[in-house]
């Protein structure tokens, strides 16, 4: 299967120039500068006790921006952040919650149910208020929560949900192939389309059901990422709900039983296009006290100028972001846990402060820019690249395409290498292109229900119609016994995902990593060297935002 998706992506025209070389020479040895010892280096101090894990606006998230800035200076990167330096500052709002009533408590005339903070419910604020409140609202169970016409799809009808509390189901349906891209994850499943549905709704709040199989990740991976102090970019004029939850399965339970009702057949039917939204005779009262706190993190920018005088004001742009979840509490009194985020994400800024030097050992530069931007706050729901797509350096039309990595390989060297988005732009091609010339195969998603695409930064310039490209490393291992890859992919979220035990383990073979970062640096260069742009595939959701942008910079010309 692998195989055939390879064959059938290159069959199609590749979208840099027929007549270049595939990789030139000078690239080639440009790419040995990308080694081990230069990504297990960035990694270790990164990842390291002293930057105490990367929290936003923390003293570990400036020490990690003066580092990268530091390597990209020493490696001549010119600044790339618009109006001028390394740093775009990126405007933080920091909301820590408290519970002063003490739990969320649902009431019927059945009797009530407590979701104790931090056990079996995780509940923060959705406005940037001192409080955030919702006293006796009544509880709806709304399904998906979806509203998509191109399938149909209405999981509101015409129900008046507002001032009520939603509990809706994570993920989208899979059961068919033709709804919602079967077991590929939409943005239609993520966790901030259903709160952002939600507000639209008018609702006063939302609640998630959390299942590991429809989360991706097992409970306290919610844990860990809901509590402290969360971040989000300023308010605007988007609507929100007054209080975004996740409910673990049980509480999910029981809260329907309180109206009568059984969750897994209100779970069954959700399934079909004619549900409607079930009032369950609940309600809910919970209150927040919110310390509020204007604070501040940076996206790091480097850009190499372009050779070509014609094609300079254009560019690619590499992505990784550097932060992570910093000092919490840990499980005993007075005690503190750091959440290293050593592969999430000190990897993949290591991998592509690698490809910095590749780039930097080229006698001549691409004819396109190349810029690096390191960016800040993707743990908080991908703040800086979303400040960063609405502050660019050079207008969205003059993007050829953005490169995106979030984590790298530390198995060793693999058959396969992982696109994530396969099939929805023409970059598809250069990227089986030129894993082909490694000797391996690209294959879609390799867990597909997890909705990754709509996970890390790349999202952000598809929004505004760029093509993206997110590599992920393969789990076909050279070596292993066949499955193994895969296995130890699952052990890692099961284990360390979102975890202080996610550090840097002597025991990584970065040989794998090397490969990967290799493909990066020449996708790089032969999008940055093509006399054309590329594409989204006809059809595709973010088509429409590409020829809007392309079509705004024409007529800027």
């Amino acid at each position: 299967m692998r195989n055939a998706i390879a064959i059938l992506v290159l069959g199609a025209s590749l979208s840099a120039a027929a007549e270049s070389p595939l990789v030139t020479p000078e690239e080639k040895t440009a790419a040995r500068q990308i080694t081990p010892d230069v990504l297990r280096a960035h990694i270790r101090f990164l990842a390291s006790d002293l930057l105490e894990g990367r929290g936003p606006a923390t003293r570990g998230d400036r020490l990690a921006e003066a580092y990268i800035q530091s390597q990209m200076e020493a490696l001549g990167l010119k600044p790339g952040a618009p109006g001028g330096g390394y740093v775009q500052k990126v405007p933080l709002v920091g909301i820590r919650a408290s519970f002063p009533e003490g739990p969320a408590v649902f009431r019927s005339p059945g009797g009530m149910v407590q979701g104790i903070p931090g056990e079996n419910l995780v509940a923060s604020s959705g406005v940037q208020k001192s409080a955030a409140r919702i006293e006796n609202a009544e509880v709806v169970f709304v399904g998906y929560g979806i509203v998509a016409p191109e399938y149909q799809w209405d999981d509101y009808k015409d129900a008046d949900l507002r001032g009520k509390v939603l509990l809706v189901m994570n993920n989208d349906p899979e059961s068919d192939p033709n709804l919602f891209a079967g077991k590929t994850r939409l943005w239609y499943g993520r966790w901030d389309y259903k709160y952002l549905m939600a507000a639209r709704k008018g609702a006063a709040g939302a609640i998630i059901i959390h299942t590991t199989s429809s989360a991706g990740y097992d409970w306290p991976v919610v844990q860990s990422s809901w509590q402290g102090e969360l971040f989000e970019l300023p308010e605007d004029s988007t609507p929100r709900v007054s209080v975004k939850a996740w409910a673990t399965e049980e509480l999910s339970r029981k809260i329907a039983s309180l109206g009568g009702k059984d969750l897994d057949q209100l779970r069954a039917a959700a399934e079909s296009r004619a549900f409607r939204p079930v009032p369950l005779g609940v309600t809910m009262s919970v209150a927040l006290a919110n310390t509020i706190g204007q604070k501040e993190s940076g996206n790091v920018i480097g850009v190499l100028p372009g050779g070509d005088p014609k094609r300079a004001g254009e560019a690619v742009i590499y992505t990784a972001h550097h932060d992570h979840f910093g000092v919490r509490k840990g499980a005993k009194p007075g005690e503190v846990e750091i959440y290293h985020g050593a592969l999430d994400n000190a990897s993949g800024v290591a991998s592509y402060l690698a490809v910095v030097r590749a780039f930097a050992a080229l006698k001549s530069p691409p004819a396109r820019s190349v810029y690096f931007a390191f960016v800040a706050g993707e743990e908080q729901g991908l703040l800086g690249s979303e400040y960063l797509a609405k502050h660019l350096p050079l207008p969205a039309g003059r993007i050829a395409a953005n490169i995106n990595a979030d984590g790298i390989g530390t198995f060793g060297r693999t058959r396969d290498v992982s696109m994530i988005g396969l099939g929805k732009s023409s970059i598809d091609d250069d990227v089986v292109a030129l894993a082909r010339m490694q000797g391996r195969v690209v294959t879609p998603d390799e867990f597909p229900d997890r909705g990754t695409f709509y996970r890390s930064d790349q999202l952000n310039f598809a929004r505004i119609g760029v093509p993206a490209a997110y590599l992920k490393a393969g789990i076909d291992v050279i070596g292993k016994p066949s499955g193994w890859g895969r296995e130890q992919a699952e052990a890692y979220v099961k284990n360390d995902y979102h975890k202080p035990s996610d550090e840097l383990k002597e025991s990584w073979d970065f040989a794998g990593a090397v490969e990967d970062s290799e493909l990066a640096f020449h996708l790089g260069c032969r999008l940055a060297n093509a006399p054309t742009m590329p594409r989204w595939k006809k059809g595709d959701e973010f088509e429409a935002a590409r020829l809007k942008a392309l079509a705004e910079t024409a007529a800027t010309r």
